[in-house]
């Protein structure tokens, strides 16, 4: 420990300290950790909530102290107002870290997510519904079916069927939509 002179700061306040940590005097750096220590804690857990990343956040503050003592200006504020500002900025920065990782991993987790299902399940039910369907297209008129499949397994348009049928576009229309309105009665039992 370097002795004091008269030309040497006090170390009996936090800001003479501070400007002796700034020279570089790790005693000093000491003695304003125990200063300052217990105040960093409970401003940094007020903000963090997590007394694991405070003891963290308590550290970092204090490094940038030890590198950034250099800075502090005694005419625009007191040293300890100089330290908590540190402290919330660090802690409001974890925070958001925080936050964000928990953020990404639900994201990441959420794009992981597979439902499993049964695939033979899966084949019997589609394959029930295709026999339904085949089952139910048996119960339409002749008219209805053939624009209906055209539509639907052909892919063609209204205009398209109605010239194939050479009838009107309207009647085709009429065809597809009053075969699609019996094949929903017929899929829902309603007839």
């Amino acid at each position: 420990m370097t002795s004091e002179t008269p030309s040497d700061p006090p170390c009996d306040t936090i800001e003479g300290l501070i400007i002796r940590v700034a020279d570089g005097d790790p005693a000093a750096f000491n003695l304003l950790h125990d200063a300052v220590g217990a105040a960093l804690f409970l401003i940094v857990l007020r903000v963090v909530r997590d007394r694991g990343h405070t003891q963290e956040v308590v550290q970092e503050v204090l490094l940038e102290i030890w590198g950034k003592a250099h800075r502090f200006q005694p005419a625009r504020g007191s040293a300890m107002a100089w330290i908590a500002t540190i402290a919330h900025r660090r802690a409001v920065d974890r925070v958001r870290t925080v936050r964000a990782a928990v953020d990404r991993d639900l994201r990441a987790a959420v794009l992981d997510h597979n439902t499993p299902f049964d695939h033979v399940s899966e084949q019997v039910e589609q394959r029930l519904g295709h026999q339904q369907v085949r089952d139910c297209l048996q119960q339409l008129t002749a008219l209805q079916r053939q624009a209906v499949v055209m539509a639907y397994y052909h892919g063609l348009s209204h205009q398209e069927i109605a010239e194939l049928l050479r009838v009107p576009l309207g009647t085709a229309k009429s065809r597809v939509r009053d075969g699609l309105t019996r094949l929903r009665a017929f899929m829902d039992g309603d007839t």
